[in-house]
């Protein structure tokens, strides 16, 4: 509260002159209502929760030391990441001025022809969806991981109805808990993708095969080097396809 105090110093006064007074505040129950209103709003207030990206890490399977570097011939696919180079060095840009970043890719193991330079390789582009519907590279790999796919579609359609938890938060770790389930359900069809780069690729190309991994739900991936083999398939496929 607020307080006036009358100075009297004593003595003779002039007449008509004016009495001097000095206020003091007391500004103590000000502080303690604005720390209550603090308290109040940190307590009521919805906290925006982080929009962090989920990843979806390599699965974490044991494996025999002799089935490291070893895949089921079935399950294994491997991507080849280029990108298009004039002849000083500089990416290619299509019409829309986006680099021209390719991949190439085969399923199995590599088969190549030494003499007439034919194999198994084939060669598609990043490309979103159109519509509901993968193109590129894209629908290939959805084509491999459908079975996962599919468990997730519906876990999706659960997560939007709110039907695993009343709590939207909970609901939420509910539905990342039980998608990284499906995507190491060692049950289900599930490929192992190998991604390997060429010396002319750019980062964009590597980040955006990273990136169909995460879209396709694969757990099962990797990054390793190219091979001879490899590009002898390359290069057999450019010359069949001038």
């Amino acid at each position: 509260m607020a307080q006036i105090e009358q100075s009297d110093k004593g003595g003779k006064k002039k007449k008509g002159a004016q009495k001097k007074m000095s206020i003091h505040v007391d500004f103590t129950p000000m502080v303690d209502m604005n720390m209550l209103l603090i308290t109040f709003f940190m307590l009521c207030t919805t906290m925006i929760k982080s929009q962090t990206l989920q990843i979806s890490l390599p699965t974490n399977e044991k494996l025999e030391q002799q089935d490291m570097s070893k895949a089921k011939e079935s399950e294994a696919i491997t991507l080849i990441v280029d990108t298009e180079r004039n002849e000083n060095g500089d990416i290619k840009k299509d019409e829309e001025g986006k680099p021209l970043n390719i991949v190439y890719y085969y399923e199995g193991q590599a088969q190549i022809d030494t003499i007439t330079g034919a194999s198994n390789i084939k060669k598609e582009t990043f490309v979103g969806n159109d519509g509901t519907v993968q193109r590129g590279i894209r629908k290939i790999l959805h084509d491999r991981n459908k079975q996962v796919l599919a468990k997730i579609d519906v876990l999706k359609e659960q997560w939007r109805n709110k039907e695993l938890h009343p709590n939207k938060d909970l609901n939420d770790s509910i539905y990342q808990a039980r998608a990284k389930e499906y995507r190491n359900d060692s049950t289900l069809t599930r490929p192992i993708v190998v991604i390997k780069a060429t010396p002319q690729a750019s980062w964009e190309s590597l980040i955006s095969a990273l990136d169909e991994m995460q879209i396709n739900h694969i757990s099962r991936y990797q990054i390793d080097n190219m091979n001879r083999t490899d590009s002898l398939m390359i290069d057999g496929y450019n010359r069949a396809n001038r």
